[in-house]
């Protein structure tokens, strides 16, 4: 007998038999594990990166940067390591990463990754030599233009035969111009920072202009400002008092840093819906008191549908009420999250609607039309707007949730089965794109 295909096969998602309580250890954020990456391949000396996240995207991140010629070991620290030693102290896996000479010819396999394919475009106009990028399927139909128009009017040469995506080749000359350069972010604030990552090793730096509409993603810009300014970069924002939708970064050494990643608080979003949906309690150890993930907005979110959370030694505490209400919510800035609300505002007692989301077509999958369709096929009542969504909860039953190879539609659907017996996720395991493990972890959170 041949086994199943991952991509078709049926996962059973846990129907809650009454309120969790549980502590979840949620791996690193994949937003700093990729950005500390980029930034520390760029430096001047030698880096850690301590307690990373291993997934698709950052395995897929890594493996690109190491054949760019950079060095990237892995090992296990332990806490007996001594301080001053030159190796992290601690409990835990920790990534070294070797600054080299980037050279190509070099072939980056992307994925489906945004940060793969959008970040390291500016880093191959670094390397001496020609740097192909490819990817899955869905990564064609990803828009790439802002970083590849703003590219060559910096002074690389990119082949793309006129695509404005994936395929394509970056010829890298060794280094790059840089200085002005206007762009249209409004599709993936991704744009921008995919600029400003390697703005510091560019001749002139470089001074970014976005010229579009609103920006989606904004905490993800500010999380590169943040991330630049710690390792020596020196960066003005419109919040520095800059003007607005400009950003510049002055040339100059990065330094390596020892750099600890946070939880992913994102990645945390199913865990703390459980505990909302069931009315029941779910620690998130290690939760930061201040962060730019988009994810900490959690707090004041689920807090509205219902819930009660406090930060206190031991991580995130968050306890359900017992009821789940619906939202009226611009989720503009915290676009990611959208699957995840979605699926509670689904269980809710009264309507939702979610705006500021027009981007999450052009995500992973469309996130607006699967969702639509998906919790639609469970027997809900979600129909598309302009920007967003408008779910007016129904008496669910079981079926098929799709997935459409995107991890965040997986967690919704899993959040959904908590209240609704018979769901079955299609594809669960492409939930290792930024949460390996997630359904041994589910499980335990549940005590199965």
């Amino acid at each position: 007998m041949t086994a199943t295909p991952a991509h078709t096969a049926l996962w059973p998602a846990p129907h809650a038999r009454g309120a969790v309580d549980a502590t979840v250890h949620v791996p690193g954020s994949k937003s700093v594990t990729n950005r500390a990456l980029v930034l520390a391949s760029l430096a001047s000396e030698p880096g850690w990166l301590r307690r990373p996240l291993r997934s698709r995207d950052t395995l897929l991140m890594a493996g690109a940067l190491r054949a760019l010629g950079v060095g990237i070991e892995e090992t296990v620290s332990s806490s007996s390591s001594p301080a001053g030693a030159g190796t992290p102290t601690g409990p835990g896996e920790a990534w070294r990463v070797i600054p080299s000479t980037l050279h190509g010819p070099a072939t980056v396999d992307v994925g489906n990754a945004g940060t793969v394919m959008r970040f390291l475009p500016p880093v191959a106009t670094l390397a001496d030599g020609p740097v192909r990028f490819d990817g899955d399927p869905r990564a064609y139909e990803r828009p790439l233009h802002g970083v590849i128009d703003a590219l060559r009017t910096l002074g690389a040469r990119i082949d793309d035969e006129g695509r404005g995506a994936l395929p394509l080749t970056v010829h890298g000359g060794g280094g790059l111009d840089g200085g002005p350069v206007e762009i249209d972010a409004s599709s993936s604030s991704q744009f921008v920072s995919a600029l400003l990552l390697s703005a510091p090793r560019f001749n002139q730096g470089v001074e970014v202009r976005h010229t579009g509409s609103s920006l989606p993603s904004m905490p993800h810009i500010r999380m590169t400002v943040d991330m630049l300014r710690a390792v020596g970069a020196q960066v003005d924002t419109p919040e520095s008092g800059g003007e607005p939708n400009v950003w510049r970064v002055t040339p100059g050494a990065l330094l390596g840093r020892d750099l600890t990643i946070e939880p992913d608080l994102s990645n945390a979003q199913p865990f703390l819906a459980a505990a909302l949906v069931t009315a029941g309690t779910v620690v998130i150890p290690d939760w930061p008191e201040r962060t730019t993930q988009p994810g900490d907005r959690l707090r004041e979110i689920f807090t509205e549908m219902g819930g009660s959370c406090e930060l206190a030694e031991r991580g995130l505490e968050f306890t359900g009420s017992g009821a789940v209400h619906g939202i009226d919510v611009d989720l503009g800035e915290v676009g990611e999250l959208t699957p995840g609300i979605a699926a509670v505002a689904a269980l809710a007692d009264s309507p939702s609607t979610l705006r500021g989301v027009a981007h999450l077509r052009l995500h992973e999958t469309d996130r607006l039309a699967a969702l639509t369709k998906e919790i639609n096929e469970l027997g809900g009542d979600v129909t598309e707007t302009a920007d967003g969504l408008h779910i007016r909860p129904r008496r669910l039953h079981g079926g098929i949730f799709h997935t459409y190879d995107d991890h965040r539609m997986a967690t919704a659907g899993a959040i959904l089965g908590l209240a609704v017996d018979g769901v079955q996720i299609e594809n669960v395991a492409t939930t290792a794109k930024t949460l390996p493990d997630f359904p041994e972890l589910w499980a335990g959170m549940l005590g199965n």
